[in-house]
This record gives C-alpha cells, structure tokens and sequence, in this order.
C-alpha cells in the first residue's frame, strides 16, 4: 500500500448493536476495495476484521478490528468494533483514532440497546455520525420503517440520502448564500450540495442515512463513496500539526504469541518514518518504531512513513501500553487517554495446577495490558485472587484465552459481590491512645464527629482544630488511621463509603506523641463511632436493558419483581419490546442463563453499575453472618 497524504484519510469506525452487520460491511467494503479475493463471511470462520480463535469461535466481535483498504484514491482505516455490552468498552477505547462514525442498524430490528450508545459515544467524541441500514436484501427487512425508527430515536436530522429534496433543504437553512441560492433556484448545485452537507456533517447537523445488502453487494460502493466524498479527514475535525515534530497515540495493545506486544496508534502531528525513535510521555523510554506497518486484521504491509492523522501498527514497544502518547524529544507531547470504568464484577480464580499456578501471573499481565478494563488483584480479607471485568461472558473469553494462548487452565469460581458500608447516623466520640514502657511511651488523643455523605461522595474529612490542641503535623496520622480501619469496614469487613469525619479536638504529649499514635488514635475512635453512628451495608444495583419479542415480556416483568428488580420503563421497537429495570447486582448473576431460558434464546440485554442502595435488613443479616463465619474460619 502507498504512503497517502493527510488530506486523503479517512478514518471510520463501524459501531451499533451486536449481530447488526457491521463486521459483514465491513468485509464488503474490503472486498468492494480489492483488499480481498471474494466476500469473508463471519458463517464461514474468520474475516479480515473478526480473527481472534474466540470471536471465531463465538461468531461475534470481541475486539475492535482494524483494516486498511484503498478506494477512489482515498485510504480508509476501518475501525470494525464489537457491539455486545460486555466488550462496547473497546469500541470507545478506540474512537480517539477515528474521524467519523457509521452507525450500523439492523434492517429487521431497528434501533436496538447499542446503537443507542453508539449515538451516545460520537456525542461524547464530538464525531460526525451517518448511519447505514443493512441486511435489505434479507426477507423480513423494511428500510422506510427503519428510516422512521432512528429519526423517531435520534430525531428529524437525521435524513435518508433518498429525501434528496428535503436533504437539500436543510443543507440550505444553516446556510445563508446556500439558502438564496435554494429559494432563487429551487435546488442546489452539486458542487454546493456537496460542500455543504460536508460541512453540516462536521458539524453534526446532519445525520445521513443509507442502505446496504452486503451479501449481494447492493448499496456498498455508495457507502463507500460517500465516506470518501463527504466524511473529514484527520485535519477537518481538530488541529493537527502536519509540519512538526513526530507524534502518536497509541490506541490499541495485542498481545500477539509470536510477535509479543503489538500496538494500534493514529499519527497525531508530523510525519512518522520507519526505524524512526520516539520518547513515552509517561515512561520517559525511548521507543524505536521498528517495521512500521499498516494494519490488515492480524496481518500488515510494511510502510516507509506514515503522515499525519494516518493508522499504523508497531510491535515490540518495550514500556508502551493503551493510552500512550509519544513524541520526539526535542518536543514532548500528550493526548488524553480514555478513562476506562470500574470493571462491574468480580470472579475468584484458581489454578487448577502448581504450573498453571507458576504461569498465571505472566499470562495476566500480558492479558491486562491487552484489556485496560481487567482487573486482577489478591482480595485482602479472603487472600483469594479475583479478576474482575464488564461481566459474566467478558471474563469466561479472558479464561479461554489464558488456556490457549498461555496453556494455563484455572478454575472460576462463584464472583464477589462489592458491597460496601456506610453509617446512617452521626457520632461523636473519642480515640485516646496510651502505652507507657520503659524510655518514650505513645500518647495520641483525637476527638472526631461522623456523619453521613451523599451515594458516590465516598470520604471527607475535615480540620477544625484550633489552638493546637493536636498538632498540625500529626492530623494527617488521624486521617490515616480512620481511612485504614474504614477499608476493613465494621459489619461484615467491606469498605466503608459515603461518610464525613470532622476533627475538632485533642490531645498531646511533648514527648510520647508521633505520628503512630496518633494514627491508633484515628483507628480507635473510628470503630467507637461505629457502635453509635448506625453502619449499614450497601449493595451495587445494575441498570438492565433487555430487548425481548413482546411474548415474553409478561414473564420477563414477573422475573424481575423475583429479583428485587424495579422496572423503570417499557417500550415497543420495531415488533420488540424494551424492558429498563434497576436490580441488585446480586441478583443478576445467573441472568444470562435463565433469560436463554425463558426467552428460547431470542431475547438480549445489557446492564451495567449504575448506583449503590441499603441491602434490606434480611438480606444484609445473612451477608454479615456469612462474612463472620469466613472470618471464624480464617482465624482457624
């Protein structure tokens, strides 16, 4: 592949609800470009954009799969993300790297859960969005009620390409010269139409909509064109110095069994050349960009250069992971990273092996670099290992993966839930510390108020000492003391959350005062304000989606009740229904299995961490007794 100017980029993520036909236009572009000898088709194993063993395996997309092909003298860098809950969080991962979004909707089914948080992530992105309608040439499928579907959902901007009249005139109302035009003329020139819907689509006033049957190549080249001849390149969307120094962002990490690390990144400013040496903003480690290639699914073709706003591929990044930004010396340079949200539960892990033991802590981190939203950590109370991620299904692909890439087999084992406490009431109370033996002794004396925050505000704590009644080297100590004895929790040994501590007085000694005892002070009058400020124990509660055929919903509504669920809305779409509930996180944990259940497997749904709330009392008795019966059994 040639090395291609700025100005001829385009950089296009595929996103929308799994099973929606991304991954098949994408092949079908691939293809329609001459990157591939016929149409790849996810039935038939492995694409270009969808060749892990597991997405192979699952016949959906795990990952997000890059791919670059050329057309109409234009290069695209495809991005193909997955569309399921449990692995949208790589799809935002990567939308830094792109320019423009396709929102690929399903022709039967119509706007779904994740298209929905498509429109959210090219809002949060600020990207130019048009959507494509697929799967036309399928029996069942209806593009004009489609049509109707998103603008309902996302509103009358959003336009079939189609409506040319209509098209044209909002093109022309933003417009002042373009709307003499459209009343003097009755239309607009070609030239004018193109321009300005360019324009409208930077600037996210028009949401175009086209249609596609990618199986028998219908529609496709017209996508096609219109990226080309409509979307922005790099430098249409935000200010990128194509002169200067050498920079990237690396989007994207892979943890490859032959080549090792393997690392996504957009050329952010300058010209990027091949064995070229650019220094980590975080690291401050110099990383030579050895074989610098263009990406191709699991392959890539070498290139010379790579110029600004284009997609490459790099491996063997020593100290370079997801998130990092890297530029020449003589400038240093930094783009923001996404933040990746707390992984929304947790699964105890054991190996099944001493070797598979003795393996376990490479393969992870080798895994962890390639998923920033993992994580693994020894819990301190249970001294259990659990690896936590975005749910059930999320981390059963992270054990697969660590048997076949890294021949260590483990065992899961039922997951954690995260509760947490927090205090209901106030107290005000006393931590004296005092030890006298032979020379210094210890002496700290802290007076302290709690009471409760708002969910979500977690910790405050304030000084109002005066007259140094404790010195002002010490506070910190009490705070200390407090925040360890609060990470242990009182009931039933969660971390405590959601309270204020006020100091307002004290004691000390000229000599026997330090910062230790001060600190066991802290610690003492926390847990005497736990026997008078009410602690209570907290439980995550998950915002679910489901989408289920209407017969089902009746069922579906019963279950949730069984499950402490409160139902917050329904809605028909498109023949379906919606169902939005909020439930206990406790209570979701078979969901998965027993919705395939009663639904034949036709139904699907999404949750996510949306708030903490109080565990009613019979539920919170039998949690607290069960951790003192794990403590009891510790201490054996």
């Amino acid at each position: 592949m040639r090395v291609y100017n700025t100005a001829d980029i385009r950089n296009v993520a595929l996103v929308g609800h799994a099973h929606s036909g991304k991954t098949t236009l994408a092949s079908a572009m691939i293809f329609a470009g001459g990157a591939t000898s016929r149409l790849l088709r996810t039935e038939e194993g492995s694409t270009v954009t969808d060749f892990d063993e597991e997405e192979v395996h699952r016949k959906h997309s795990i990952s997000t799969g890059i791919a670059a092909l050329e057309y109409s003298r234009k290069k695209i860098n495809l991005l193909d993300t997955p569309g399921l809950n449990t692995f949208i969080h790589d799809a935002r991962l990567c939308l830094p790297a792109a320019d423009a979004m396709l929102i690929v909707v399903d022709g039967i089914s119509g706007v779904q859960i994740q298209t929905e948080k498509a429109w959210d992530f090219a809002q949060e992105f600020h990207l130019p969005v048009a959507f494509v309608v697929t799967k036309l040439d399928y029996e069942r499928a209806q593009y004009a009620r489609v049509v109707d579907n998103i603008r309902d959902r996302f509103g009358r901007r959003c336009v079939s390409v189609e409506s040319r009249d209509e098209l044209v005139e909002m093109i022309a109302e933003d417009d002042d010269q373009l709307m003499q035009e459209y009343f003097e003329q009755g239309s607009l020139s070609a030239d004018h139409l193109a321009s300005g819907l360019k324009k409208e689509l930077l600037d996210r006033k028009v949401f175009p909509i086209l249609g596609v049957a990618a199986f028998t190549d219908q529609g496709v080249r017209d996508v096609m064109n219109f990226v080309c001849e409509s979307f922005p390149c790099p430098t249409d969307r935000v200010k990128l110095d194509t002169k200067g120094t050498p920079g990237a962002f690396v989007f994207k990490t892979l943890a490859d069994a032959f080549a090792g690390r393997v690392s996504y990144f957009k050329v952010m400013s300058g010209t990027l050349r091949n064995d070229g040496h650019l220094l980590n903003a975080r690291t401050h480690h110099d990383e030579r960009f050895a074989h610098l290639g263009v990406p191709f699914g699991k392959q890539s073709s070498e290139v010379a250069e790579l110029h600004t706003g284009d997609i490459g591929v790099v491996a063997k990044l020593k100290e370079t992971l997801t998130g990092d930004s890297l530029s020449d010396k003589s400038k240093i340079q930094r783009w923001e990273p996404v933040q990746v949200p707390d992984p929304a539960i947790a699964y105890a892990i054991v190996a099944k092996t001493r070797n598979d033991e003795d393996r376990l802590s490479t393969a992870m981190h080798k895994t962890l670099e390639e998923d920033p939203s993992l994580r693994f950590y020894r819990d301190p109370l249970t001294k259990e290992f659990l690896l936590a991620g975005n749910g059930q299904q999320h981390i059963e692909v992270v054990v697969a993966r660590l048997r076949k890439r890294y021949h260590v087999d483990i065992e899961l084992r039922a997951p954690k839930i995260p509760y947490r406490e927090t205090v209901r009431g106030m107290a005000d109370v006393q931590g004296r510390h005092k030890k006298q033996s032979g020379g210094h002794g210890q002496f700290g004396d802290c007076k302290i108020k709690i009471e409760p925050l708002g969910r979500g505000e977690n910790f405050e704590f304030v000084n109002a000492t005066f007259g140094g009644s404790v010195p002002r080297q010490f506070v910190p100590a009490v705070e200390r003391g407090i925040q360890e004895a609060a990470a242990h929790g009182w009931l039933a040994g969660f971390p405590m959350v959601d309270f204020k501590v006020t100091l307002y007085d004290g004691s000390y000694h000229d000599v026997d005062s330090n910062e230790m005892s001060f600190k066991m002070a802290g610690r003492k009058a926390f847990k005497a304000a736990m026997a008078i400020a009410k602690p209570a124990l907290l439980e995550p509660v998950m915002k679910v989606e489901v989408q289920t055929p209407v017969e089902y919903a009746g069922d579906l509504l019963g279950d949730f009740n069984g499950r402490r669920g409160r139902v917050g809305g329904m809605e028909v779409n498109a023949g379906s229904q919606m169902i939005r509930a909020m439930v206990p996180m406790s209570e979701m944990l078979s969901y998965q299995n027993d919705l395939t259940a009663m639904t034949q497997g036709r139904a699907t749904f999404v949750m996510e961490l949306d708030h903490y709330d109080y565990v009613p009392q019979p539920q919170a008795e039998k949690i607290i007794a069960a951790a003192q019966h794990q403590q009891m059994s510790d201490d054996e």
